[in-house]
Parts: C-alpha cells; sequence; structure tokens
C-alpha cells in the first residue's frame, strides 16, 4: 500500500492548484493521464480531458485544443502542460524515495464532484504490445464514456485488438480524498487583465494626448489674446501721439 506522506498531498495539492490554473471555463470533472517509462533515456506521455459545466451533457475538452478553442498563446500554454507534467514527475520521485520496490508507471487523476482521486498502475509499459496511441484510444473508452458508435475505424479496430487480446495484469493502487482548495486564477483571467491593462494605458494615453492639445489650444488662444492686447496698446499710443502732434501744429497756426 502508498504511502501517503504530508509532502505527497502537498504534491497533490500543487498539482490540483496547475490544473484548476490551466482550465479557461468552468469544468464539471476532469480526467488526467501521465505516464514516465524510465530507460537510457527517461520518456513518456501527458494529457488531460475536462467535461465543460452545462445544462447540456458537453464533449471532453483535450488540454491540447485549449489554445486553439480560447485564443491563448500556444508556446506559452504548453509551458503550462509542460510544468505540469514536471509535478507529475516530481511526484512519482517522492514515491520512489519511498517505497521499497518498483514505482508506478502510469497514472490517471480523476477530480470530479469536489473529490480527488487517483488510480496508479505498475504495468511495465516497455513491454506492453500495445502502442501509445493504442493505449490512448482504450484510455478514453474507458474513463471518458466514449462508446464504440463514437470510435472511427481504426479506433473501433484498436478496441476489437484490445477485446480479444490477452490481458495483463498488473497492480494498481488507488487513492481517493476532497477537494478544499480555492481562489485560482486561470490563464483566461491572467489574460483579461493584461488586456484590461492595456486598455487603460491606452485611455491615459489617450487622455493625456487630449490633454495635450486642449493645452496647446488655450496657450495659442491666450498668445492671440496677448498679441492683440499688445496690439491695441500700440494702436492706443500711436494714436496717443498723432493726436499729441496735431494739438502742437493747430497751436503754430
Amino acid at each position: 500500500m502508498l504511502r501517503h506522506t504530508q509532502k505527497i498531498k502537498e504534491l497533490y495539492e500543487g498539482i490540483q492548484r496547475h490544473i484548476y490554473s490551466m482550465i479557461p471555463e468552468k469544468w464539471e470533472s476532469l480526467y488526467l493521464y501521465a505516464s514516465v517509462i524510465e530507460g537510457q533515456k527517461e520518456t513518456g506521455e501527458l494529457y488531460f480531458y475536462y467535461v465543460p459545466k452545462g445544462i447540456l451533457k458537453k464533449k471532453p475538452v483535450n488540454v491540447y485544443e485549449i489554445p486553439s478553442k480560447f485564443n491563448i498563446d500556444e508556446t506559452e500554454y504548453l509551458k503550462l502542460v509542460d510544468a505540469l507534467y514536471s509535478k507529475i514527475k516530481e511526484l512519482r520521485k517522492e514515491f520512489k524515495r519511498l517505497e521499497l520496490g518498483e514505482t508506478w508507471s502510469n497514472v490517471t487523476m480523476i477530480i470530479h464532484n469536489a473529490r480527488f482521486m487517483v488510480e496508479y498502475d505498475y504495468e511495465n509499459l516497455k513491454e506492453n504490445p500495445l502502442t501509445s496511441y493504442e493505449r490512448h484510444v482504450i484510455w478514453r473508452c474507458k474513463y471518458l464514456g466514449i462508446t464504440f458508435e463514437q470510435l472511427n475505424k481504426e479506433e473501433k479496430e484498436i478496441l476489437k485488438k484490445y477485446a480479444t487480446g490477452p490481458k495483463i495484469l498488473a497492480r494498481v493502487e488507488r487513492y481517493d480524498a476532497g477537494i478544499y482548495i480555492k481562489d485560482i486564477k486561470n490563464v483566461v483571467a491572467y489574460n483579461k487583465k493584461e488586456e484590461t491593462e492595456i486598455l487603460h494605458k491606452k485611455e491615459d494615453k489617450y487622455e493625456k494626448n487630449e490633454l495635450t492639445q486642449v493645452n496647446n489650444i488655450t496657450k495659442k488662444i491666450k498668445e492671440q489674446e496677448e498679441k492683440y492686447v499688445e496690439t491695441e496698446k500700440n494702436n492706443k499710443i500711436r494714436n496717443q501721439i498723432l493726436s499729441s502732434v496735431e494739438i502742437e501744429e493747430n497751436k503754430e497756426k
């Protein structure tokens, strides 16, 4: 039986928080698969599907569809996927440190109804006759409730092959606990915040430009007024001089 230490539980919470931050809409359930295959070069894979919340049952969304579906930068989003996989590997590393024997090779995590359920599978994936894609098809049917009729021709053949072929029995460990985390922002919220900041900057820039234009106009009006006053003053002085000259001329006459 697996030991779920405080460190393991902290890693669980970190994984949960990371998953929540990656989904840019309300959802009701999530199914994640990850594998770690040791060897000369460590390999593995990760994918998850979530079911959007709604009155009608909705089609599960693949994690790799999220960038195009929500207009999110794909390169930046895939960094989040890589970071999630790193957390899964960190979890496995901690279990490997705690366990005396073999360590699980793949894991399925399910979040549903505020519950966090984990299935650890100890199957030797190196010796598994199924390809990664074939295992993916079988996993989708098992956990996402995809029916035989919903599969394409190739996927149906894979399922038939699996149903009639030999089954590999391997150790499976399960964990089930409640989820109490909250106040988690998602990637879309971050984008909206950035967009709002950009909008505010544009508005501030517009207001500054508008204020500058008003100040320039006011300055020009003031300059024109001063010029007008100066002109009037000069005209008045000129008229006074002319008047004085006329008076002197009349006296001489």
